[in-house]
């Protein structure tokens, strides 16, 4: 099982990155909540990750701390929550607020995140009330300062920053209209998404 993976960080497009390994190249999906504190592209940059293997595919789902992936871990053990479900769980709520929403019961706060309808709310609500004790006081949502623009057309960052929210169970329409209302001429692709999650929590 690969547990975690130290290398030069050598793409990054929200929410997947390619880290080089003495020339192999893995890649990685991470949570936007991580995504926002990666270093510029070349830089050596060290993921723990969680390998997932399937009949199609096997999969590499990174993380910047031990808590991140540990909670990612319990999110998947829940009925009905797969890896991808998990990773918009935690690109759109901090942890902090995601443990008191559980706690609380709050449906209404909840199926506010991406693929989370009613039921998988009430699952999450009962299966891991308990399990998340544990994991209260962590914050996953801490992003880095912003990061230098690499580019001035504003479209571009848009678009890039909706392909990702649709990749995290966005609908385009949804995508769309959350980017428009953060977008301002300047702004890179990270920064639009950081915003339009905040603001659809």
């Amino acid at each position: 099982m690969i547990g975690r993976l130290k290398g030069i960080l050598s793409e990054k497009q929200p929410p997947e990155i390619l880290v080089d390994i003495n020339g192999v190249g893995y890649e990685v999906t991470l949570p936007m909540s991580c995504f926002y504190e990666l270093p510029p592209v070349g830089e050596t940059i060290t993921v723990l990750t969680h390998f997932v293997v399937r009949e199609d595919a096997q999969l590499l789902f990174g993380f910047n701390t031990k808590i991140e992936r540990a909670l990612f871990r319990e999110l998947i053990k829940t009925n009905g929550v797969g890896p991808k479900l998990a990773l918009g769980i935690m690109s759109g709520m901090t942890a902090d607020q995601f443990i008191h929403h559980i706690g609380e019961g709050n449906i209404s706060a909840l199926i506010k995140l991406p693929g989370v309808g009613k039921k998988t709310a009430e699952r999450l609500i009962i299966e891991m009330r308990d399990r998340l004790k544990n994991f209260t006081g962590y914050d996953l949502f801490n992003p880095a300062p912003d990061s230098v623009t690499q580019s001035d057309v504003i479209q571009g960052a848009m678009n890039e920053a909706m392909a990702a929210l649709q990749a995290l169970g966005y609908k385009p329409n949804t995508a769309e209209q959350a980017i428009k209302k953060v977008a301002q001429p300047g702004r890179n692709a990270e920064q639009l998404i950081r915003d339009a999650l905040r603001n659809m929590v």
